[in-house]
């Protein structure tokens, strides 16, 4: 099964059934502690909300709501129709997570977030070829900017969850900043993808 082909699609109300199949089933079998997330975290504005104080009810209802007014993005990959793979990926003025880091770019910049993949596709292309529709995908609305926030040292598959740097870095992305936490942001040309 896992020399199968990955197929990926943009997330849109009719695939809402696949990632809730997905968040609900297999995404979090090795994490289950985030398995409450429903890959809202990056949509809420943290200054307003408190994220600890959030449950797995709230959050699948805000998935649901969002996929509905098409106010969250990002992509599913399947093997043989099964969800085995997600990248949040999305303008960033979409993701209020972000207001309070204003940057002069904003409005021209996709926002890479979290890779979820199901523990027995890890390691096999299925991020790779999310990151590739994610950036296709941002470009094909007009972004200029992929931009993502790996963790440098990443010691474990929950830790790598906005993918591993040397993916990035193989798919041309260049470091854009470090933060003293280890987050590195690294950043893509959209141009001409």
């Amino acid at each position: 099964m896992l020399n199968t082909a990955i197929e990926v699609h943009a997330l849109n109300p009719d695939r809402q059934r696949d990632f809730l199949a997905f968040f609900d089933g297999e995404a979090f079998a090795d994490n289950p502690k985030w398995r409450f997330c429903y890959c809202q975290f990056l949509y809420v504005d943290h200054r307003e909300v408190v994220w600890a104080q959030r449950t797995a009810d709230t959050n699948r209802q805000a998935a649901c709501t969002r996929i509905n007014a098409g106010s969250m993005q990002g992509y599913l990959a399947y093997r043989q129709g099964k969800p085995v793979g997600w990248c949040n990926a999305a303008p960033r003025l979409m993701m209020d997570a972000f207001a309070d880091e204003p940057d002069p770019d904003e409005a021209r910049i996709g926002q890479i977030g979290c890779f979820v993949v199901a523990p027995g596709h890890r390691r096999t292309g299925v991020a790779t070829a999310l990151l590739d529709s994610a950036c296709k995908g941002l470009a094909a609305q007009g972004l200029a900017i992929a931009e993502a926030c790996p963790v440098a040292d990443a010691k474990t598959d929950a830790q790598n969850h906005f993918g591993p740097i040397s993916m990035f870095l193989s798919a041309g992305f260049a470091v854009h900043r470090t933060e003293d936490d280890g987050k590195v942001f690294v950043r893509r040309s959209l141009l001409n993808s």
